[in-house]
């Protein structure tokens, strides 16, 4: 054993391993085929050689008197995008693409951009060396404006040169947390312990470069928001039902902690829940999880972790659990857009029952935090509800 359980009986994991297999025997059933598309590691060679075609190929065009012009898939529509099963949402073969020209006023300072970032990602891996995304806006920040300018032509490069972003040697700032029954060592040899204290350990930025990933816990938790991740912190859950691991990408995920959250289901194969507000916003954050997002769509297969189940919280538990109406709040003109948004998605149709919790909200117009269960006491959610519902089967 890799820890001292201090958890519950056996007994009480008796549905979750009955989870588990049921998890483990689709996955032998689909065969856990290898990735066929989308990005890819890539070795520092095969990414000089990608960037200096392109160079290529724009030194061609001004040779020909022709306005050089970079073309990327269009990752901002629905027709680009198709939905498997085993995957979540991933970009079509043969996609639509978008060109960024260089006599255009209107995109000729985005080609001057990618060119300057092309330049900078192709001496970061020839020099086998490292910078964040941040540390790139900070070159120049008045050339870059702001930082998402940087973030979206990162990701464009990324998806026309086919291989993940780790490949172009551009790392991000982490912002999850994790706690909970899990050792492992970081690429420069440092032994990280995440068992749950008072506090919890920043998700590293090197997700690909930790190692002897050590765990014995049955089930691993995604906290949509900070505050609920701290209370159950605070409330010792990590130890009550011990073992579990507990992470929390505080809000919408940033890239290494979905990044974890995968190559801990790669690793381990144990169910992966979430625990988020009933509103369509946390909907959103748990579809990211489960299903990636357009936006990253040709990383897919690096992200996505579709065994992911929805704990809570569920709409349909405010009812069952008699949260009273002034701890709810109605759905605002932007929730319902966003909620009639996900209803449309093409995995809505394979998850019957997230969409009758949705039509649940809609119909009611209403929507909750998990706080609102700190009605019935303050610690209601880590001493009863999060139990009950992993001891009986409480999710869809």
């Amino acid at each position: 054993m890799a820890f001292a359980p201090m958890g519950p009986e056996a007994s009480f994991f008796e549905v979750l391993d009955r989870h588990r297999e049921s998890l483990l025997a689709a996955l032998r059933r689909g065969g856990q085929e290898p990735p066929s598309g989308g990005s890819r590691v890539a070795s520092s060679s095969e990414v000089l050689v990608s960037i200096e075609n392109i160079i290529q190929d724009i030194i061609t065009s001004l040779a020909r008197n022709e306005a050089p012009a970079f073309t990327i898939d269009n990752r901002s529509s629905w027709e680009n995008i198709k939905f498997e099963d085993s995957v979540g949402l991933q970009m079509v073969s043969h996609c639509t693409t978008r060109k960024i020209k260089s006599d255009s006023p209107k995109s000729v300072k985005k080609f001057a951009l990618i060119l300057k970032i092309l330049s900078m990602i192709y001496k970061l891996v020839q020099s086998n060396t490292y910078a964040t995304k941040r540390d790139i806006y900070y070159t120049d920040s008045q050339l870059f404006g702001n930082q998402t300018v940087v973030d979206n032509i990162i990701n464009d490069i990324s998806c026309m040169l086919k291989v993940s972003r780790r490949s172009l040697h551009i790392l991000s700032t982490s912002k999850g947390l994790i706690a909970g029954n899990l050792r492992y060592i970081e690429e420069d040899g440092t032994k990280v312990n995440c068992t749950c204290g008072a506090t919890a350990v920043a998700v590293p930025s090197n997700i690909q470069g930790i190692r002897n990933l050590v765990t014995d816990a049955k089930f691993v938790l995604i906290v949509e928001k900070d505050a609920t991740f701290q209370r159950l912190l605070d409330d010792n859950f990590c130890n009550k039902l011990s073992p579990c691991i507990m992470i929390t990408g505080k809000g919408v995920p940033d890239l290494n902690t979905r990044l974890l959250v995968k190559k801990l289901w790669d690793t381990f194969h144990v169910p992966v829940f979430t625990l988020v507000d009933a509103d369509p916003h946390g909907i959103e954050i748990m579809c990211i999880y489960k299903y990636g997002s357009m936006s990253m769509s040709f990383e897919a297969h690096h992200l996505t972790v579709p065994a992911i189940r929805w704990l809570g919280l569920l709409p349909s538990d405010l009812k069952r659990l008699n949260v009273p109406k002034d701890s709810l709040i109605p759905l605002t003109n932007r929730d319902q857009m966003k909620l009639d948004s996900i209803l449309r998605r093409p995995y809505v149709t394979s998850q019957p029952f997230w969409r009758k919790e949705m039509e649940i909200m809609a119909d009611s117009k209403m929507k909750a935090e998990i706080q609102a269960l700190t009605f019935l006491s303050s610690d209601y959610l880590s001493r009863v509800y999060l139990p009950n519902k992993l001891k009986f089967g409480g999710w869809i």
